[in-house]
């Protein structure tokens, strides 16, 4: 099974507010997820992400791969260099 870290859209029409989730890759973009890891909102100027740093940490470590939005989403947030330096250190100390 494949797992993605990716958006899910909610609100309401015209209105778009997403929560990042991790779910499998075959399941629908509003369907079943796995677990909830954040949220983002894009009509806020500047556009405001809320994602718990330690989970998303865990799925990436388990090999949930980001999409493309959420990945530019984290580099942002600064989530995906902390990733890249605790990659480093383990590896460097093994």
């Amino acid at each position: 099974m494949a797992v993605k870290i990716r958006l899910k859209r909610m609100g309401a029409k015209k209105a778009p507010f997403f929560r990042v989730v991790v779910a499998d890759e075959r399941a629908a973009r509003d369907g079943k997820f796995i677990e909830t890891l954040g949220t983002y909102d894009a009509r806020l100027q500047p556009s405001v992400i809320k994602v718990d740093e330690e989970k998303v940490m865990a799925w990436l470590g388990k090999g949930a791969q980001p999409t493309d939005t959420v990945r530019n989403l984290l580099v942002k947030n600064g989530t995906m260099k902390k990733f890249a330096e605790a990659k480093v250190a383990a590896k460097a100390a093994k």
